[in-house]
């Protein structure tokens, strides 16, 4: 079963819960959704009615740390920390993948040093163990560890809940790509009508070529065929004349009389 298919099964299983309760009753939806190993999308979970309800109330801190989920990372965390619920230490891991996401959004070469400061690791074995272990194994992303150059290059990460506002710039860059294909199809086709119509000169040149060769050929045999039947009657002249001269210089035989 795939990432995305998994994801799909629990967000439906949280976004339920969510519906059938109320006030208190969801903070243990809230951290049990923030806690779970295979889920990392929860825009779905915080778009429930009964959990924007939370909002104004003595749980609204809940409501907060599930925003953090959907859309912050662990250093947004720690910035306001002091006016959030602690966090299990199954949370504080879920939140560190899910900043390995989010800079992966912008960037495929992470620094080392970044991702150490970021997540707040203290050297780069922990860090390496940490990529290995707790992200390219569970399959939120994959990549390759640059030891040499000590930066983790990304060849695939997982998408995260788009922040508030971020949408209209998604759309925007999605109608941007739709734009420039569109003009790149037009730019196609436009060079297989040319290829199309230079073929077909091509091909009208050609037989324009063999058509004329064709003549040449016809125009050489006729002349080669006239000029040798003239050499044929030139050559059958003088044979004639020959031979009549030949006959003339010939001794006559002389008759003798009967004895």
């Amino acid at each position: 079963m795939d990432i995305e298919q998994k994801q799909a099964e629990h967000i439906d299983y949280f976004v339920k819960q969510a519906s059938n309760l109320k006030g208190s009753a969801l903070r243990n939806v809230i951290v049990e959704a923030t806690s779970h190993p295979s889920l990392f999308a929860f825009a779905e979970i915080l778009s429930v009615p009964n959990i924007l309800e939370l909002q104004g109330t003595e749980n609204a801190v809940f409501l907060d740390l599930l925003r953090v989920f959907a859309h912050g990372t662990w250093s947004e965390y720690k910035s306001v920390a002091s006016r959030l619920p602690p966090l299990v230490p199954d949370q504080v891991l879920k939140l560190k993948q899910l900043t390995v996401l989010t800079l992966a959004e912008t960037n495929k070469v992470l620094a080392y040093d970044v991702l150490i400061q970021e997540l707040n690791v203290t050297n780069v074995r922990e860090l390496e163990d940490f990529l290995i272990n707790d992200c390219m194994y569970v399959g939120i992303v994959r990549g390759k560890l640059d030891q040499l150059r000590r930066c983790f290059e990304v060849q695939f990460a997982a998408g995260r809940d788009p922040r508030p506002g971020q949408l209209g710039s998604m759309i925007q860059t999605i109608a941007n790509w739709l734009s420039t294909s569109d003009n790149l199809l037009v730019s196609i086709q436009e060079k297989i009508k040319w290829a199309d119509n230079m073929s077909e000169m091509d091909k009208k040149h050609r037989k324009e070529v063999e058509e004329r060769v064709e003549e040449v050929k016809k125009t050489l045999s006729f002349k080669a065929d006239t000029e040798f039947r003239g050499h044929e009657e030139i050559f059958s002249e003088h044979s004639g004349v020959m031979d009549y001269e030949e006959d003339r210089s010939r001794p006559k035989r002389r008759r003798h009389p009967l004895g």
